[in-house]
């Protein structure tokens, strides 16, 4: 009797006991943090998951992946043991919420900024279209291609599943922006093909108070009203029409802006040639370019002609230009393709597009339209409209006039009137 007396005193642990030890040794989970947790019971809409708190935690079907699902299964596996993101704190039952997309989504937006500070070049399958432009996933991320910066003939509802190369213009975690471009991608592809100084044939796509934009190859580039002749022209019109085919020489390439600058300025064997018979100019294009790059390497070794101007170097000249044309006409200078690039961007089939649901493609279109299509029309293009010159031309110009360049020819009659007069 003494002995189960002592026995019972040595061993006893009550409920209070237990559960006071239980409170020493627990683990406080806070939301935000990742944890190790395995995978015991899959529900339809959810899994019940152990990460050693006193209660099972729960993580519904919707935070179990960055793309959508439509079971468990999917993704998770019975006894499986993963990293989970402690979503929201205990309810009212003692149970934690987890999610696996959380931890989804902040490493792709790791890897998206990766990705941008390398410059590279991505690809990706349009899953929707709208007024704006298209969107895409990128490392399961929303991504919107803004359409001044979709460079295809095709109609932007013939785009959806199709995959197109990208550029990074814009990536944001906080604001949840990711804005990329194909046009750029496009344009530095074509641009790497490319060299200053080279003699290309190019086609009149479009003319401005400012100059003329010219396809060579797939891409446009920019002919200033400076650089067309030594000879003063009122405007690009009097020597181009639409679709003229045409010799130029290429003085500037900036692939991170996409700006390509042309000159028949420099092709001239005498002043106002491209004036007064363009045909001359065409013919010795080559021979002229050559005396051009002559003239360069004596420059750079120090020998420059005491003739030559300094609006004849490529520097300058370059800079002349940009101070002289919009800011728009740099992004827009790459906007006008010809078949040949459509043709390199591949077509995919129907069953090849981005599985989306009919309730989620209309309200991520919705949601990701209006922030990001008017934020990226006011940084890309102030007062785009699309270009009347060319059927073919699909995508828009900018119809800005540079400051000063349509008030030229007026100002240049008051002075010849002002000379008269004083005479």
């Amino acid at each position: 009797m003494v002995n189960q007396q002592i026995t019972a005193t040595d061993i006893g642990f009550t409920h209070a006991d237990f559960a006071a030890l239980l409170d020493k040794y627990d683990y406080h989970f806070s939301p935000g943090d990742i944890v190790a947790g395995t995978v015991f019971s899959l529900e339809p809409r959810g899994a019940l998951i152990d990460i050693g708190a006193k209660t099972a935690a729960y993580i519904p079907i919707q935070e179990m992946s960055i793309n959508r699902i439509e079971a468990a299964e999917e993704v998770l596996q019975s006894n499986e043991t993963r990293e989970f993101f402690i979503l929201t704190d205990e309810n009212e039952d003692g149970q934690l919420t987890l999610s696996i997309r959380r931890i989804e989504y902040m490493r792709a937006w790791e890897r998206v900024r990766q990705l941008q500070t390398e410059d590279a070049t991505v690809r990706a399958q349009v899953f929707a279209t709208n007024r704006g432009g298209a969107l895409v996933r990128i490392e399961g991320l929303r991504g919107f291609i803004p359409g001044s910066h979709i460079s295809t003939r095709k109609n932007k509802d013939d785009l959806m599943g199709e995959e197109l190369p990208l550029k990074f213009l814009e990536v944001d975690e906080e604001r949840n922006r990711l804005v990329l471009s194909h046009r750029r991608a496009l344009v530095e592809r074509k641009m790497n093909r490319l060299e200053v100084t080279e003699v290309v044939i190019g086609t009149v796509r479009g003319l401005k108070p400012y100059g003329a934009f010219i396809d060579i190859g797939g891409v446009s580039g920019l002919l200033h009203i400076s650089e067309i002749s030594h000879d003063h022209i009122d405007t690009p019109h009097s020597v181009f029409n639409v679709n003229d085919e045409i010799k130029v020489m290429i003085i500037d390439l900036d692939a991170e802006r996409g700006r390509i600058s042309l000159s028949t300025k420099q092709l001239e064997p005498e002043p106002g040639d491209m004036v007064k018979n363009p045909q001359v100019v065409y013919d010795k294009a080559e021979e002229m370019a050559e005396k051009y790059r002559q003239k360069l390497r004596s420059q750079q070794d120090g020998e420059q002609p005491a003739d030559e101007t300094a609006a004849e170097t490529p520097a300058e000249t370059s800079d002349e230009t940009a101070a002289e044309t919009p800011a728009e006409t740099s992004d827009e200078i790459a906007a006008e393709t010809s078949d040949e690039t459509a043709a390199e961007t591949p077509a995919e089939t129907s069953d090849e597009i981005a599985a989306e649901t009919p309730a989620e493609t209309p309200a991520e279109t919705a949601a990701e339209t209006p922030a990001e299509t008017a934020d990226e029309t006011a940084d890309e293009t102030s007062d785009e409209t699309s270009d009347e010159t060319s059927d073919e031309t699909s995508d828009e110009i900018s119809e800005e006039i540079p400051p000063g360049t349509e008030e030229f020819p007026a100002a240049t009659e008051q002075k010849e009137s002002a000379l008269v007069s004083a005479e």
